[in-house]
Formats: C-alpha cells, sequence, structure tokens
C-alpha cells in the first residue's frame, strides 16, 4: 500500500490533529516510559534515559517540573567596557584565522571575564565549539569546556551557555558529561528551552540511540515545550541513517500532524535513508513529492541522492540526476561534480572523468582540494604517475596547495609499485614545505619497505616516528603486513617483521604466528610450519583451535595425511579441543584421500561427543561418500537427515541429486531438482550442472535442453565453463548435430571456446580425427581444421 504524500498529509494536519490519538501515532515506535502527567490507564515505573546514568538522581520529571515552576536568579549584567570589545573582537579574529593557541584564548578570555555581558561568553563559546581543528588548536571544544569552567567561578552562565556546553559534549561524542551538565542545570533552577532539548536529542540520534531520543520528545512535551522542526528533523535523520524507515516516516506524521512543515532537510535525511537501503523508487517519491508540499529540492537534496546511486554502482541513474539539474535546476556546486567524479573514477572510466572536468570548466566551477584529490587517487590507483604529477602542480597553479591527504595517495601509489625512493623524495618534499607528516603517512611507508623488503628503511622510519611524538606501529598493523606476505607465499620476509615487532617493544601475538603458520603450509613447508609451535612456547604465546586448524589444512592439502591424522588425535588428547572447523578439515582430507574408513570413524566419534554437527559438516560427509562410491551409506544418512527434519540447502541437494542418478534412481533425482523450491532454495549453476551432466550420461538430450531453457530466466544463466562442458560430452559421445547447437549458443552470447574444448576439436575433426568425415556439421566459424594434421 502507497504511503500519502507530505503535502496531503500536511493539509489534513488541522482536521485530524484532535482526534488522532498519541497511542496509533507512536505504535511502532520506542513507547515513552510512563510517569507523572500520564494518560489515564498507563501505568508502570519511569526510566528516564537521562537518569539512567545515575539512579540516586531524583525522577526527572519532578526536577523538570520545579525548573519550569521556579524562576532564574536575578543578577546584574556588567556593562561593555572598550577593553573588553578590543579583547572580544581579537580573540574571534585569531579564532577564525586559524591562530588562537589555547594560551592565548586563556589570557584573552580571563581579560573578558570581569567586564563582558553573558551574550558575549556566550558567543565566543560557541564559535569556539564549532571551530575546526588547527595547527594552534586541534580541539576546540574541549577548549571550549575549560573555559566555561574558568567562567563558572567568576561570572553566572546563563541557560544559552550550558546549551553550548552539551553541544561540545555532544560534538566530542561523550554523551555521559552531557548528562552531568544537564543534571547540573536543573538544579540551577534555569528555564529549559527547546534549545537544549534538542542538543541530547540531536546527541541521541547522532549515537544511534534513537529510541531515547524519542523519550525526550515524549518528555519535553509533557512538559509544554513545544518541539520544532529541528527536534523532529534529528530524531528523522537517526531513525533514516539505521534504516528505519516505516518509523520515519511514522515520525514525519506526527511532524505534520503538530503543524510543522518538514523542511529540506527532512527530506534529505528520507532520501538519504532510503537510497542507501536501495529504494530508489521510494528516494524519487520523495523529491517528486517536495515541490507538491510548497518546497523546491536543493542542491544538497540532489547531491544526497546521487552519491547514494553512486556508491551502488548506479552511476547512469546518478547522471540522469545530474543532467536534469544542469537542464531543470537546482543548478550543480562543486559538491555535485565531485560526487559524479568519484563514481566514474571508482568505476575507473576515464573517458566520462574528462567530460565531466571539462564540463565543470566551461561552466565556471571552481574545483576544491576534494576534487583534485580524487582525480590523484584514480590515476594513482592504475600506475598513471606522470599524470598524478601534473594534477599536483596544476592544484599548486589554482591556489590548492596538496595537502597531507594528496601527498598519501602519491606516496602510496609510489610503495605500491616499489618505487620506494620516488617516495621518500615526496616525503622529504612536504616536510619541506611545511606540511607535518601524520601516522597514516609513516605506516604508508613502513609498510612499503616492509613488502619490498627493506626492514633497515622500515626500523628507521619506525624510529623517526617514535621520536616525534607517534605511537609506535601496533602489532596488529604488522600481523596485516605478514598476512599480505604470507598469503602470497613471502613467507620468509613475513618472518623477519617479528624483528620490527621486537625492535618496537612488543611482542608478537598467536594471530602473527597463525599468519606465518599458514604461509609455510601454502609453499608445502610443513616441518618449518610445525616448529612455529615450539617459537610460540618459547616467547610464552600458546596456539589456539585457529593454529591447529591451519596445520591440519597444511597436511591434507600436501597429502601428508598421516601426520594431519596424529595432529588430530593428539588435539584430542591435549588442552585444545577440536572444533567443528577442525573436524571438518580432517573429514575432507580423509575423504579426499580416500581413507574412508578413518573419515567415518571420526565422524561417528564427532557425533558421539555431543558436538553439535553443521549442515557444512553433513554436505562433506555426504560428498565424501560419494566420492569413494559409498552410495547406500549417502541414502541411509539422508534417510536420516529427512527423519531429523535437518534444514537442507543447495549443497545438500546438489549431493543428493548426485547421488540418486549414480544409484540409478533417476526419477527420484528429477524430484528432489522440483522439490527445491518447496524448501526455500533456488538451483545454483552447480545444481543444474548436476542436472545436465547425468541427463547426457543417460542420452536425455530433450531433457538437457529444456533445462537450459530453464536457467535462461533465472539468476543462473548458462555460463561458459557449464556450456563448454556441454560440447565436450556431447562430442565425445559423438552427437555431432547436439553439440552444433550448443557451439551456436556459445558464439551467441559472445562466449569463447575454452583451450580444452579447442584441443578437442582439433583432435576429432582434423586431417586423420574420428569425426573427420561430420566436419560440415560444425558451424561455419569451426570448419577451420580443413587440412590440419596433427599426426
Amino acid at each position: 500500500m502507497s504511503r500519502p504524500h507530505v503535502s496531503s498529509l500536511f493539509a489534513a494536519a488541522s482536521a485530524s490533529r484532535r482526534r488522532k490519538s498519541k497511542s496509533t501515532r507512536a505504535a511502532s515506535l520506542p513507547k515513552p516510559h510512563s510517569g507523572r502527567g500520564c494518560a489515564p490507564g498507563r501505568s508502570g515505573p519511569r526510566t528516564h534515559p537521562l537518569a539512567a546514568a545515575a539512579m540516586s538522581r531524583p525522577r526527572l520529571s519532578s526536577l523538570f517540573a520545579a525548573a519550569e515552576t521556579s524562576s532564574a536568579p536575578a543578577s546584574t549584567a556588567p556593562q561593555e567596557h572598550p577593553r573588553s570589545r578590543a579583547a572580544y573582537a581579537a580573540f574571534r579574529q585569531r579564532l577564525r584565522s586559524g591562530t588562537l593557541g589555547p594560551e592565548d584564548a586563556r589570557q584573552l578570555f580571563d581579560e573578558l571575564l570581569p567586564r563582558a555581558p553573558a551574550h558575549a561568553f556566550n558567543a565566543l563559546l560557541a564559535d569556539l565549539a564549532r571551530a575546526p581543528p588547527s595547527a594552534a588548536c586541534k580541539d576546540g571544544p574541549a577548549l571550549a569546556v575549560e573555559l566555561f569552567k574558568r567562567m563558572d567561578r567568576r561570572a553566572s552562565p546563563t541557560i544559552h551557555t550550558y546549551g553550548i556546553l552539551i553541544a561540545c559534549y555532544r560534538r566530542a561524542h561523550c554523551p555521559g558529561l552531557g548528562f552531568a551538565v544537564f543534571g547540573r542545570l536543573l538544579r540551577t533552577g534555569l528555564r529549559l528551552n527547546v534549545v537544549v532539548y534538542n542538543s541530547f536529542i540531536d546527541c541521541f540520534s547522532k549515537d544511534g540511540k534513537v529510541d531515547k531520543a524519542y523519550q525526550l520528545l515524549h518528555d519535553m512535551k509533557e512538559l509544554g515545550i513545544m518541539p520544532d522542526v529541528i527536534t523532529y528533523n534529528s530524531i528523522i535523520d537517526g531513525l533514516c541513517k539505521s534504516k528505519a524507515m516505516d518509523k520515519a516516516e511514522m515520525v514525519l506524521e506526527q511532524m505534520v500532524d503538530a503543524g510543522i512543515q518538514p523542511n529540506n532537510r527532512t527530506y534529505n535525511s528520507l532520501i538519504y535513508g532510503y537510497s542507501t537501503s536501495g529504494m530508489w523508487k521510494e528516494s524519487v517519491r520523495l523529491l517528486k513529492g517536495m515541490s507538491s508540499s510548497g518546497l523546491i529540492p536543493n542542491v544538497n537534496n540532489c547531491n544526497t541522492f546521487m552519491a547514494a546511486l553512486c556508491k551502488h554502482g548506479r552511476i547512469k541513474e546518478a547522471k540522469d540526476i545530474f543532467d536534469s539539474m544542469v537542464l531543470k535546476g537546482p543548478k550543480p556546486d562543486v559538491i555535485s561534480y565531485s560526487t559524479l567524479l568519484h563514481g566514474y573514477a571508482t568505476e575507473g572510466s576515464f573517458t566520462d572523468l574528462h567530460n565531466i572536468c571539462k564540463l565543470m570548466v566551461t561552466n565556471g566551477i571552481m574545483p576544491n582540494r576534494y576534487v583534485f584529490n580524487t582525480l590523484l587517487d584514480v590515476y594513482a590507483r592504475y600506475g598513471m604517475m606522470d599524470k598524478v604529477l601534473l594534477i599536483l602542480e596544476r592544484m599548486s597553479k589554482q591556489g590548492f596547495n596538496p595537502d597531507v591527504v594528496s601527498f598519501g595517495i602519491v606516496i602510496s601509489a609510489f610503495c605500491r609499485m616499489g618505487r620506494l625512493d620516488d617516495a621518500l623524495n615526496k616525503f622529504s618534499h612536504m616536510i619541506d614545505i611545511g606540511i607535518a607528516p601524520n601516522i597514516a603517512i609513516y605506516h604508508i611507508l613502513i609498510q612499503g619497505h616492509c613488502n619490498h623488503g627493506d626492514l633497515v628503511k622500515a626500523k628507521e622510519l619506525t624510529s623517526d616516528m617514535i621520536n616525534k611524538g607517534f605511537p609506535p606501529p601496533s602489532v596488529i598493523f604488522f600481523n596485516s603486513i605478514i598476512s599480505d606476505l604470507c598469503s602470497t607465499g613471502r613467507v620468509a620476509k613475513g618472518k623477519d617483521i617479528m624483528d620490527l615487532i621486537a625492535h618496537t617493544g612488543q611482542k608478537p601475538d598467536v594471530i602473527t604466528f597463525n599468519s606465518l603458520i599458514d604461509g609455510y603450509c601454502l609453499v608445502g613447508k610443513m616441518v618449518e610450519a610445525f616448529e612455529l609451535l615450539d617459537v610460540m612456547a618459547s616467547v610464552g604465546v600458546e596456539p589456539d583451535s585457529y593454529t591447529h586448524d591451519t596445520l591440519l589444512n597444511g597436511y591434507c592439502k600436501n597429502g601428508r595425511i598421516k601426520d594431519a591424522l596424529t595432529l588430530f588425535q593428539d588435539m584430542l588428547h591435549k588442552i585444545v579441543t577440536p572444533t567443528c572447523c577442525s573436524y571438518n578439515t580432517i573429514l575432507h582430507g580423509l575423504f579426499q584421500a580416500g581413507w574412508t574408513v578413518s573419515a567415518k570413524k571420526i565422524f561417528h566419534e564427532m557425533m558421539e561427543s555431543g558436538m553439535a554437527v553443521s549442515i557444512d559438516t553433513y554436505g562433506i560427509v555426504l560428498s565424501g561418500l560419494c566420492r569413494n562410491n559409498c552410495t547406500d551409506e549417502v541414502i541411509m544418512l539422508l534417510e536420516k537427515l529427512f527423519a531429523m527434519n535437518v534444514k537442507f540447502d543447495a549443497i545438500i541437494f546438489n549431493i543428493m541429486i548426485s547421488a540418486m542418478f549414480k544409484v540409478g534412481r533417476r526419477e527420484e533425482a528429477k524430484e528432489l531438482f522440483a522439490a527445491m523450491s518447496t524448501y526455500g532454495l533456488v538451483p545454483n549453476i552447480c545444481t543444474y550442472s548436476v542436472m545436465i551432466t547425468n541427463l547426457i550420461k543417460e542420452n536425455s538430450f530433450e531433457e538437457v535442453d529444456n533445462v537450459i531453457s530453464s536457467m535462461e530466466d533465472t539468476s543462473f544463466p548458462p555460463n561458459s565453463r557449464l556450456l563448454n562442458k556441454i560440447v565436450r560430452m556431447l562430442l565425445k559421445k559423438g552427437e555431432i548435430a547436439q553439440a552444433r547447437n550448443y557451439m551456436s549458443k556459445i558464439d551467441e552470447k559472445g562466449i569463447s571456446l575454452e583451450a580444452s574444448t579447442t584441443s578437442l576439436l582439433i583432435s576429432l575433426f582434423s586431417e586423420k580425427g574420428k569425426y573427420r568425415e561430420y566436419l560440415k556439421l560444425l558451424p561455419a566459424k569451426y570448419q577451420v581444421f580443413e587440412g590440419v594434421n596433427i599426426s
């Protein structure tokens, strides 16, 4: 059922407001706790979200009531002095220029304290709370809190001062400290207002605690403080970011019922929520519905929708919105262009990238630093370093000096390419021009030198970053490098990095050793892998289940089944208890090696141990029994699983179908294939392959054609591997006409023949081939073996 437009909701609001009950409007939302002032018939203890921080506090409802009925203490505001105005102007000017350090701020603030009125302090604290980090002052909100404490000792904060302080804690993601301030505010007797409530509601919403935000909305209504558009927008935004779109729509309805007109920000939140949830039609509905509500979609609304489309790879739809903005408005801004650029950059579509850049220039849109960094990133990812260096030059010429992000992109690209000298040159250059490297730059360089085996330089860089006050790279960081090296077989380099961990005063953990063991197993060095257990013991690191599972898997994959079985038996007698994964690994290895008796014995022991057997384990056992021609046991186990009402997956069905064909019960195999949908399952490409392979073996070519036709309408159309397999099977059976049909299908789909298919064609249709006389039955393009002699 489609939802009504917001315009119709708003038009009907005044008529329906009185007769619509609160319980109906909030049915799906977190129910506010009942307490004093509740409607008749509602009862139960009240647990306010703010009161939860300290159980000893009195109920907030009574505190709120007390705050409302009491008046603010009388005070006489000091008259503003000329020196105060000068200090005030100096404070704001230096803050905005990014040159105001904490010590200067304290001195200027102390000059203001004896003379300036409260509104001047509030303005300065508000500016400081919103100030972005700068070289002089890295944390404006923290400094604002400190200055509030200085002010609190010598002047009387107003309700607005407390609101600013609460907002500071909100920006610092410290709602708990904000609650303490709120409790103190209640004790001052100052009259609460919607601004203070909005700060807390926004804080809860941004932290994902929308149920508590909604509780506050209910509380402020009970105290006669009417929510405004900011209140509702905060809650709707929080719900949309948590993708609770039904609840967001319900709060929107309450907002309209309260006579509050949604604005562009309201719609922006809803468009974001629907777009990030993949509900594109709803986003379009909202954009179109804005005009009927008396609103015109602004550039932010369109940018939000475009960004979500690009993030989900729907760049064409994003470009359609952009084109509509160009033609009808609102005119795209630099964010619109940068959003499209980022989308094309992600796809690696350089032609479209160039076109958007040209369009920016044509339309007089000045690229910002984000645009330049986006271009740097896409060219760097593709190793086009000449282009990257040209963009760096162009940035400087257009007044945008490369920042630490720009240099990070370039240095990272050089490190990936092994051009470590160039990376270090850029590192030196950024320092020379006054850009201080951050911890990310050091990590990039250290990782680059580790990956390319220069541990001496990696150690030097590590020491340098520690000397500059940065914490050393963590063991987690080094583990990531070791894992990457070991996964590509460079286990010797990975092991050397343990020296670098020791250089930082840390010690390797179990994840470090597990990565190294996995690396040795990958390259077949099982002796070295096993010896690492002794090294672990020497440094006091206990192996975990993953350590033993990795060794088990390594022994099995390297054909050392006896060693795998010995290790597994040792696990049973030691502290390390085999997990379900351990059993799966050893069972799979034993069945693969044909050690069926041992595998069945271990499976029986697993069942007897009381361990929960997963569907994956049953799949391994059924597949192993099939592989080793134990078909009767497969049927028996399947019957047992049916009796146990085990929920099957597609893999189990594939095994069952294969087993039924193997014992000649083809009708039952076909019934199982047809029954998958009743279990809520969809046949996958493996299921179709099992069916088709067995039907070809039985010469049921018409049924093969039917199965192939049914695949075309599914999520698994016939792929290259399956079609080539069909052609090879038909050719080997001498079914040339049937093979010809599937070779034509391959051509229609633009697929190439696999090397094994081509090799078979040559052997069968060359001058001395078995089916030479039937060469003309093949499609014309394959009649190229005329005169070919492979003898």
